[in-house]
């Protein structure tokens, strides 16, 4: 059974720092965090994929969010700098056997974590 949890987030004000990570019960090629905002669809952030050793963005996160990942921890992190109000959403840390853009591969299992809360104001 895959677990992830992740850890981090929490509330800072806009022009902030904000750090979540994300550890997994295993190793897995595409490492991902997503956000969701309540009504709407959820948004591909940030992947990194340790097979080609690329990483891709959301256009409206390029530039102030940085993502990492830790072979030997089997962890995921994500640096979020200059906040913004509109960063505001539940962000949740994703894994899967191969990226696609800024999301899972799409006939890829997928594993999900619970989600954790970033709140700029």
């Amino acid at each position: 059974h895959v677990q992830l949890v992740e850890s981090g987030g929490g509330s800072v004000q806009a022009g902030g720092s904000l750090n979540v990570s994300c550890a997994l019960s295993t190793d897995s090629v595409c490492m991902a965090w997503f956000r969701q905002v309540p009504g709407e669809e959820r948004e591909g952030v940030a992947v990194i994929d340790s097979a080609s050793a690329s990483k891709n963005y959301a256009a409206s996160v390029k530039g102030r969010f940085t993502i990492s990942r830790d072979n030997v921890k089997n962890t995921v992190y994500l640096e979020m700098n200059s906040l913004k109000p509109e960063d505001t959403a539940m962000y949740y840390c994703a894994a899967a056997e191969y990226c696609s853009g800024v999301t899972l591969g799409k006939y890829a299992k997928q594993y999900w974590g619970q989600g954790t809360q970033v709140t700029v104001s």
